[in-house]
């Protein structure tokens, strides 16, 4: 029962690592990936729609995107979604796509960036610490209702304490990787 309590934990986390990793994908570093605008939410006959689900994105340079509507008709959906995001980018509207160029960080832009990742990231780990937090509340209700002794409570307690420290540590080195990242010209 510990066994399979703990397996489901860790498999928890590593969904949580995941959502993190996805949100980081759409924070700005010094060169062009779809992932930065892929998930910008278009007003699309009145339901927000992820942008890359209405448009096909691609880059031709380091620092280019290239967005080209599925339906021409969205384009000014998408050229008001860039605009009214925290991105910081222009978009040119050709008629047929968009084209966004962008522009080289500055060196106090790059700061604000990492202090984000660093949000986010502390975000990730409470997450961690959140679901470790209601395992173990189970493992002593399990306790309680005699399911299990309370050697095997303790034992329990020390896997999960394992299992968090690898998830927080594995978010560090996420947040180092995408700091490093971010920094260089």
């Amino acid at each position: 029962m510990i066994k399979e309590t703990v397996k489901d934990t860790e498999n928890r986390m590593k969904s949580a690592i995941q959502n993190l990793e996805d949100d980081l994908a759409g924070i700005r570093t010094g060169r062009a990936t779809p992932a930065l605008i892929e998930k910008l939410p278009v007003d699309y006959f009145g339901t927000p729609t992820p942008l890359n689900q209405l448009a096909s994105i691609s880059v031709p340079d380091a620092r280019t995107l290239i967005i080209k509507p599925f339906d021409p008709t969205t384009l000014k959906s998408i050229d008001r979604a860039i605009l009214s995001s925290n991105l910081g980018l222009t978009p040119n509207n050709d008629g047929k796509s968009i084209r966004l160029v962008l522009p080289p960080l500055t060196e106090e832009r790059r700061r604000d960036l990492v202090k984000i990742v660093g949000q986010r990231l502390e975000e990730g780990k409470v997450a961690i610490r959140n679901i470790r937090r209601d395992i173990i509340k189970d493992l002593r209700d399990f306790e309680k209702e005699k399911l299990i002794s309370e050697d095997d409570l303790k034992k329990g307690e020390e896997e999960l304490q394992k299992v968090t420290d690898k998830m927080i540590a594995e978010i560090d080195q996420i947040g180092n990787r995408k700091e490093k990242e971010i920094m260089e010209f």
